[in-house]
């Protein structure tokens, strides 16, 4: 490979590491309104990161970068990476006593925004820490949107533009310049975050709760405040608002750009939007049926905590109202089962997406119907879109890449001595990007503070690929991709 590509990749990458260094003042200066001395830990963190990050620019100035796919492949990874080991080092140095697998994974966890935790006592953990974890799923946020609608496409390894497929050669975007559609994303971004937290300050959250649950909820992240979660709060009004805006942040930024600032209501018709809300309508409801005939719950309590929960998984949010790992095997299998799904592509949802069963399910239908009429033409279509064999293959191939993944590392798990359970689940919440698994460990009752070192590392990585699509991460260990 060009050794232009490795100069520019490694600049850009330390523009990114040096912008997240500066970011870094927020919560020293949140410590220093708290009169909490951690603020010395985040600003030692933003000198060392960002001079570390402006050598490196100074060392690697080169002119425009050559961007072609290779350059693209090996950017995205060492940007993830980077910001990874960046975002890590105010959860090494700070007071929370997290040695560097441990700083690494929680890390990892906020900018891919899984919401998987090892910090215990988050009551009383520094405000500085609580308002950078937040921070990192808020900034991973709009890095992952832009990776699904931007990057992915052009890679032609995942991400779906609107109502067309990556493959597509046509050349209708949603808006005629990059720059007026990212403008619009970032500001109703920011306008949903705040719309989120003024709603959760007046049904009694403080301030500071609202601000960091609210980042949290539009990033689909997770962590929160408290070590209960949003069951901390004991309100049925605040998991319904959570419900509400994980359930928007699920769906296509690309369509909400289009619904919102020109009003186009044919937008929502897009068809991993219909088959994302009604598989969670129909999950929700099964729980809420199954909590009130069985376990004896009001129906109102029953229907705002299940569309709570399904919501926050199928969303890969990853927040808790309450164990439910305490509603019986039925829940749990619904569970387990809803952390593979996930949102709608182009959002800041992970899982494995709706519109990629849309594709795997036509493709089925496709190949039965070629064998009872075998001269016929049977096309696979995405709405109105054919899909063609390129993207068939690549669906297909993230699906059997994804399984064979969560297999291996279900058994790697199990070799650190961890229950099945336990393990099947870490793997699958990992790669999901979802946040909380299940068992008495790291269920929504529990978090990942008790995990061995080598498990925290499996970890990480699984969180990465997850929210690189896995492919994206796979081809830059390929042999064939570092030849000239």
């Amino acid at each position: 490979m060009n050794a232009t590509i490795y100069q520019s990749a490694i600049n850009i990458a330390a523009k990114v590491g040096l912008y997240l260094s500066l970011t870094m003042l927020i919560p020293a200066l949140v410590d220093l309104y708290f009169g909490h001395p951690d603020w010395k830990v985040f600003a030692l963190s933003a000198c060392l990161m960002g001079s570390l990050s402006l050598v490196t620019v100074a060392a690697t100035q080169g002119g425009p970068p050559p961007f072609n796919r290779k350059m693209g492949f090996l950017l995205v990874n060492l940007l993830w990476l980077v910001v990874s080991i960046v975002g890590a080092v105010p959860f090494w140095l700070s007071s929370v006593n997290l040695d560097f697998a441990e700083a690494l994974f929680e890390s990892v966890s906020g900018i891919t925004t899984t919401g998987s935790t090892v910090i215990a006592g988050l009551d009383n953990a520094p405000p500085g820490i609580l308002v950078w974890r937040s921070l990192l799923h808020w900034l991973g946020g709009i890095g992952i949107v832009a990776l699904g609608l931007f990057v992915m496409p052009y890679l032609r390894v995942g991400g779906l533009s609107f109502f067309k497929m990556e493959s597509s050669d046509t050349t209708e975007k949603p808006f005629a310049r990059i720059v007026t559609y990212t403008r619009a994303f970032v500001l109703i971004y920011i306008v949903m975050t705040v719309t989120c937290a003024v709603i959760y300050g007046y049904l009694g959250m403080n301030r500071f709760d609202a601000i960091n649950h609210a980042m949290s909820t539009i990033a689909t992240g997770g962590f929160s405040t408290h070590d209960a979660s949003l069951g901390y709060f004991n309100s049925l009004p605040i998991l319904w608002v959570a419900t509400f805006f994980m359930t928007l942040s699920s769906l296509p930024f690309s369509v909400l750009i289009l619904f919102i600032v020109r009003g186009r209501l044919d937008t929502l018709k897009d068809p991993q939007i219909i088959v994302f809300l009604s598989y969670l309508t129909v999950l929700a409801i099964a729980a809420s049926l199954f909590q009130r005939l069985e376990n004896g719950v009001a129906f109102h309590e029953a229907l705002a905590h299940s569309f709570f929960t399904v919501s926050s998984i199928l969303s890969t949010t990853g927040f808790a109202s309450d164990d439910y790992m305490l509603w019986g095997d039925f829940i749990v299998a619904l569970a387990f089962a809803a952390t593979f799904m996930g949102g709608c592509s182009g959002s800041t949802a992970g899982g494995m997406k709706a519109y990629r069963f849309i594709i795997i399910f036509n493709s089925i239908r496709a190949g039965l119907y070629k064998l009872i009429y075998p001269n016929g033409i049977h096309t696979v279509r995405y709405g109105k879109a054919l899909v063609d064999i390129d993207v068939q293959r690549t669906v297909f191939l993230f699906f059997t890449a994804y399984m064979m993944i969560w297999a291996f590392g279900s058994l790697a798990m199990g070799a650190f001595g961890y229950d099945l359970l336990t393990s099947a689940s870490a793997i699958a919440t990992a790669l999901s990007n979802v946040g909380a698994g299940l068992g008495p460990i790291i269920g929504p009752a529990g978090n990942f503070s008790t995990l061995h070192d080598p498990a925290l590392y499996l970890l990480s990585i699984m969180m990465l690929l997850g929210r690189l699509e896995i492919l994206t991460v796979l081809v830059v260990l390929t042999p064939l991709f570092w030849k000239e």
